[in-house]
């Protein structure tokens, strides 16, 4: 009988036994470490990620070797998402960012599966919606937000995705994310830090007070989040919200 473990994956967790019964044999446990790289720009993609806590980070990078953050990918995702939409090779990179474990799964018999089940085929896009509606929120809010709001909202999205409070994210990634220099990461975070929301060390981050932080964040943070449970919360085709959660020892 499965149990209500924190650390689950949220499209996993939607399908139904049928579906999750014939990926479940080629589900193993992958330790996600920092930087490392799940898929490189313009090679094929050999394998999916499900993420179970950590965060992955889309990545483009230019002619002249300059690389920009363009999406996140945690718990409610996926890695791989080129596969769900009928390619093998993606223009992005992806690396772990916020180190955490997943469930992987080879892309070949991701993609059979797919096209064997019409109903796990519109849980993945319902969530490459949700995903590109994410990454347009993003691109919005970088031009319309404070730096210290956005921050908040990156921490926030961070936390979802985690099984505590406290992580590892580094002022690079967080950078990344922001789109700014590390000296303006650094005035951000201690300015969270001397109001108490957040306690900020060598790289780790302990949410100190999530209800203040949720406050200071911008709009953006609840609307993606209100979207993705839109897209991926109880439907007629995808009803496992009322079921209990799929953890990790369960797979294999």
């Amino acid at each position: 009988m499965p149990n209500r473990d924190r650390r689950t994956n949220r499209l996993l967790s939607l399908l139904s036994d049928e579906d999750y019964e014939r990926l479940r044999p080629h589900l193993s446990p992958a330790v996600l470490d920092y930087k490392k790289s799940l898929y490189e720009a313009s090679r094929p993609i050999e394998q999916v990620y499900f993420p179970v806590d950590g965060v992955a980070s889309l990545v483009i990078t230019t002619s002249d070797g300059h690389s920009a953050e363009v999406g996140t990918i945690g718990s409610e995702g996926m890695v791989g998402l080129p596969v769900c939409l009928g390619d093998r090779v993606a223009t992005s990179s992806v690396y772990v960012q916020v180190p955490g474990t997943a469930l992987r799964m080879d892309a070949r018999i991701f993609r059979g599966e797919l096209d064997r089940s019409p109903a796990l085929n519109l849980v993945m896009l319902r969530y490459a919606h949700a995903f590109f509606n994410q990454v347009a929120q993003s691109a919005a809010c970088a031009h319309l937000h404070r730096l210290e709001q956005r921050c908040c909202r990156w921490l926030l999205m961070t936390r979802d995705r985690m099984p505590s409070g406290d992580f590892l994210l580094t002022q690079e990634f967080l950078g990344m994310m922001l789109g700014v220099r590390r000296t303006s990461v650094t005035d951000a975070m201690g300015s969270l830090q001397k109001a108490g929301l957040v306690r900020y060390r060598r790289g780790h981050v302990t949410i100190l007070d999530h209800e203040a932080l949720r406050q200071r964040a911008c709009e953006c943070y609840d609307i993606s989040k209100l979207e993705f449970d839109r897209l991926l919360g109880d439907t007629p085709k995808a009803p496992r919200t009322d079921k209990e959660h799929r953890s990790v020892s369960e797979v294999g």
